[in-house]
Formats: C-alpha cells, sequence, structure tokens
C-alpha cells in the first residue's frame, strides 16, 4: 500500500479548490472514494476542514500537479521526503505481554523451573516478563491456581523467542561452570580424612620396625636351642 499524504481530506479540499485535477486524481492521491471528493467539491463533506496546501508541505510538487491537469488519466505520485526520522528503538524496559497471554505465564515459569532449574529468578523475570513474587508462589506450589498449572514451554507460548531463552540457558551454565572450582578448594569432613584408607598410607612407617622386633626373637630362640644341645660333663 502506497503512502498517502498528511491530512488527507485536508488536502483534497485544498486541491478541489486550487487545482483543475478530477475527482478520480484527487481521490487516488489522497486515498479518498471519488464519491467523497465530490462530497467536497459540492460542500456536503468536510464542510468545516480547512484546505492544506501540498505543494507548501512538500507532499507534491508544483509540475506534478501540472502534468495531471494535462492529463486526466495520469496519476499523481506522492513526492518522497528527503528528511529520514531515526527508526525507534525499543525501550530497555519490562516485557510486554498482550492481556490474551498474560495467564499462562505461570505455565511458563513452572516449565522453566522445571527445564531448566539452573536460570536464575532475573533470568526467568527478564523471559516471561514477570515479578519475583509470581515465581516463588510457583515454586513453592502456593499460587492461587497451582493445582491447574502445567507446564508449558514459554516459546510455544510466545512469551519469549528461541534465541532469547537460549541465550539465558548458556549465560546460566557459564555462571554454573565458574562457580564449581571454588567449591573443590573446601575441607574434607573429618569422617573422610581419619578413615582407614586415609590411613593406609602411613602404615608403611611401623613396619620395619615390627620387622626387627620379629628378628631379635628368632636370634634368642636360636641361642636357646643350641644351650639345650650343648653336651653336659
Amino acid at each position: 500500500m502506497t503512502a498517502s499524504p498528511l491530512m488527507p481530506k485536508a488536502t483534497a479540499v485544498w486541491l478541489v479548490d486550487n487545482t483543475g485535477l478530477s475527482f478520480e486524481q484527487i481521490a487516488e492521491f489522497c486515498h479518498l472514494h471519488p464519491l467523497e471528493v465530490k462530497g467536497i467539491a459540492d460542500g456536503e463533506v468536510a464542510a468545516g476542514i480547512k484546505g492544506m496546501d501540498p505543494v507548501m508541505y512538500e507532499q507534491i510538487t508544483r509540475d506534478e500537479i501540472e502534468k495531471g491537469e494535462a492529463d486526466p488519466n495520469y496519476r499523481l505520485k506522492l513526492k518522497v521526503s528527503s528528511v529520514r526520522l531515526p527508526e525507534r528503538k525499543r525501550s530497555k524496559g519490562p516485557r510486554y505481554t498482550p492481556l490474551s497471554r498474560r495467564h499462562d505465564r505461570p505455565n511458563a515459569i513452572l516449565w522453566l523451573l522445571r527445564s531448566h532449574p539452573e536460570l536464575k529468578d532475573a533470568q526467568i523475570m527478564r523471559l516471561v516478563g514477570t515479578t519475583k513474587t509470581t515465581i516463588q508462589q510457583v515454586r513453592d506450589r502456593t499460587h492461587w491456581n497451582s493445582a491447574q498449572l502445567q507446564p508449558m514451554d514459554p516459546v510455544t507460548l510466545g512469551l519469549c523467542s528461541q534465541i532469547d531463552l537460549d541465550f539465558e540457558v548458556n549465560r546460566a551454565s557459564k555462571d554454573k561452570t565458574v562457580a564449581a572450582p571454588e567449591a573443590a578448594h573446601t575441607l574434607l569432613p573429618a569422617e573422610v580424612t581419619t578413615s582407614k584408607e586415609q590411613l593406609e598410607p602411613f602404615a608403611g612407617f611401623a613396619a620395619p620396625q615390627a620387622e626387627k622386633a620379629e628378628d631379635e626373637l628368632d636370634v634368642d630362640s636360636v641361642f636357646a636351642k643350641l644351650k639345650q644341645l650343648k653336651p653336659t660333663e
């Protein structure tokens, strides 16, 4: 669909009063019905509307109007503005959820809690557009509709995109990996450090002394037997 001029009816009023264009040409340029343009010319339509000069507001050139006046079959073309308006960026605020889908948010929260327990509450809030209180209620089963809740994928519900979900899951996984080595440096419980398996390497230090004592006992027994074998006089 082609763009229409600013204030189409006011533009049509001016073209009817100040040009020799046909009703069809004005109607097509202003995106109106030809009978509506005829009603403007007869004073039955847009009686209180003041005409707006499209040439002054750079909606059309004077040459374009003259071409249309010379040829009734010529179709007027809207002048392309040289001013480019910057594209409006989406503000970084809470995600807007349509009213028709807001009742599905608890189901999506339940799905995220079960399928991705590594996600933090802040990440779930960004994905679904909910509050921390609602997340806690769904987690504790204290939500007013807990009995009817069913886990449902938020992507399927249209509450977030698959790209956003994958980004938050990967981010949560990286945070969990970084935190794991820190837990490896904690002290072991006393039951583990004093177990038999942990003390076995130190048992070897007492082995040489036991062998030495055993050797001494063998020497004494040998001398005792020799005395018994010595002939009596």
